[in-house]
Formats: C-alpha cells, sequence, structure tokens
C-alpha cells in the first residue's frame, strides 16, 4: 500500500448521528440555539468587560480572554456541523479538517491553562488580598495570558503533526462530528499505542497538572474563607470563586473522560456526546454561570441597558 499517497485525501466523511438520522433534526436545533447563545452571551461579557470601568480588573481581563476564547472555539466546528447536518453528503475538505483540528485542539488546551491561572488570580485575591494589586499587576497578567495562548497553540502544533502523519490506508471516514484527535486516531491502520502513550502524556500535562494547581489553589481558598469573621467577606468569595469552580468542574470533567482515556477504549455514542458537552454546551454555559452568580457583573450588565435604553429615548 502507498501510504504515501492515502495520507493526505481530498476530503474526509463526517458521520456524526448518520446511524441514528432521526437525531439529526433534534441536533441541529439544540446546535443553532447553543451556538447562538454562545455568541450573544459571550460578546456581551467582553463588551461590559471592556465598557465599564468597574471590571477593569485582573479577574475581568482573565474573563474576557475566556470568553473570545469560547467564541472562536464554537465557531471553529459549530457552522461546519450545522452545514453537514443539512446536507447528505457530510464531507469536510482536508484542509478543513487540518484547520479544524489545529483550532479546536489549542483552544482547548489554552482554556485549560486559563482556567489554571484565573484560579491562581482566585487565591491571590482571597489569601493575599493586601498584596492583590501588587502581585496581579498588568504585565503580569498579559504575559500570563500570552503563556497560555502560546502553549496552546504548540502542543496543538504537536498532536496535530502526529496525528495527521498517521497512516490511514484509505480510510476518510471519521466517525464523529469534527475533526478531534482521539477520532481521527481512530482511522489508523497501523498500530497506534505509541500515539495513546504520547495522547496520555499530554493529556497530565495539559489537563491532570492544571486541574492539580486548581485544586490545591482552592484547598488554600477554602481555608482562607473559612477563617473569614465576616459573613459578607464570605459570601463575596464564595460568589466570585464558585463561579470558576463550577465551569472548571464542567470543562475539566468533560475533557478528561475524553483525552484522558485510550482513543480504543472510548464508547462511540459517548464519545460523541461528551465532545458536543464540552466543545459547544461548555461554552454556552460558561457566560450564564459568571453572570447569574456574579454581582458585579449582574449589575455592569444593568447599567449597560440602561445606558442604551436612555440613549435610545
Amino acid at each position: 500500500m502507498d501510504w504515501a499517497n492515502e495520507t493526505f485525501p481530498k476530503e474526509f466523511i463526517l458521520l456524526g448521528f448518520s446511524n441514528w438520522p432521526w437525531l439529526e433534526l433534534p441536533l441541529f436545533g439544540i446546535l443553532l440555539v447553543s451556538y447562538t447563545l454562545t455568541i450573544f452571551g459571550n460578546v456581551a461579557i467582553i463588551l461590559v468587560s471592556h465598557l465599564d470601568p468597574k471590571l477593569h480588573t485582573p479577574m475581568y481581563f482573565f474573563l474576557t480572554n475566556l470568553s473570545f476564547l469560547d467564541l472562536c472555539y464554537t465557531t471553529s466546528t459549530v457552522p461546519q456541523m450545522l452545514i453537514n447536518i443539512c446536507s447528505r453528503v457530510k464531507t469536510i475538505s482536508y484542509g478543513g479538517c487540518v484547520a479544524q483540528l489545529i483550532i479546536f485542539l489549542a483552544l482547548g488546551a489554552t482554556e485549560c491553562l486559563l482556567l489554571a491561572i484565573m484560579s491562581f488570580d482566585r487565591f491571590v485575591a482571597v489569601c493575599r488580598p493586601l498584596h492583590y494589586q501588587v502581585i496581579m499587576h498588568q504585565l503580569l497578567c498579559l504575559k500570563l495570558a500570552a503563556a497560555c495562548w502560546l502553549s496552546g497553540f504548540s502542543n496543538s502544533v504537536l498532536q496535530s503533526t502526529w496525528t495527521l502523519l498517521m497512516p490511514r490506508c484509505g480510510r476518510y471516514k471519521v466517525d464523529h462530528f469534527f475533526c478531534e484527535v482521539p477520532a481521527l486516531l481512530k482511522l489508523s491502520c497501523v498500530d497506534i499505542t505509541a500515539n495513546e502513550s504520547e495522547l496520555l502524556f499530554f493529556s497530565v500535562l495539559i489537563l491532570l497538572i492544571p486541574l492539580s494547581l486548581i485544586l490545591i489553589s482552592y484547598g488554600f481558598i477554602a481555608q482562607a474563607v473559612l477563617r473569614m469573621r465576616s459573613v459578607e467577606g464570605r459570601r463575596k468569595a464564595f460568589g466570585t470563586c464558585g463561579s470558576h469552580l463550577v465551569v472548571v468542574v464542567l470543562f475539566y470533567g468533560a475533557a478528561i473522560y475524553m483525552y484522558f482515556l485510550p482513543p480504543s477504549s472510548t464508547s462511540e455514542i459517548w464519545g460523541k456526546i461528551v465532545s458536543l458537552f464540552y466543545g459547544i454546551i461548555t461554552p454556552m454555559l460558561n457566560p450564564l454561570i459568571y453572570t447569574l452568580r456574579n454581582k458585579d457583573t449582574k449589575e455592569a450588565f444593568k447599567d449597560l441597558i440602561k445606558r442604551i435604553f436612555l440613549n435610545e429615548m
């Protein structure tokens, strides 16, 4: 078999839920609603964080990064998924698959690291409040955000290259909604044990290490909050930290299931459902979680709506 000619097909077929066609119409509705809410919710957070001077803080700087990331994250996959659901032949070009794989993997890794940085920010705010402005200065925040983005894309380039260079022997039907590492590895016609080991290594590096740092940070935060005498101080600390912790549980839980287990061991149906959850549902829920549980954000939204309404009047 001439693998050189098989490695770069003109296009892939994304099977999705082709075996369950009755699911496609409900899925289309869910995707359309989720994507619309994701766009409006994350754009609103970016605008409010930029326009309200009270939100010009490190916490909202990182939250703005997270919202922008989620916008790109969902846009890299959902439009193509909506098109394919409405199409008889569910294809994606090779170049489109490569771009989707690199972007989705890069943004997913960046979000893992960014959530860890946000937990560090909350740790400093709660445990070192008097030194918060000194420690979390603007230059440090910029460096931390840049390190997250650079590390995420570096990880993506490495994993995507190794995945795409695996021989597929003419296999081009991807049993998924979009091009993702575990789904593409299943197309390989050679032993993928080494690739599964590499995937496990990067899963530990990108998922488990940041998650461990997050849990350590929240361990210290919990101790500091329990020592607070002020009920109002405890309420505010739990309010700002609780939102971030909910996002961490949702995102890391689904991502660990998908990437920490070897591709050969993940079930067909559950792999797809979990990917939909952390790739589409979680970015939609992030704005709702941060706005509904955060007093400052809700007040900023109210002020923005009042200003818009008064200008129209």
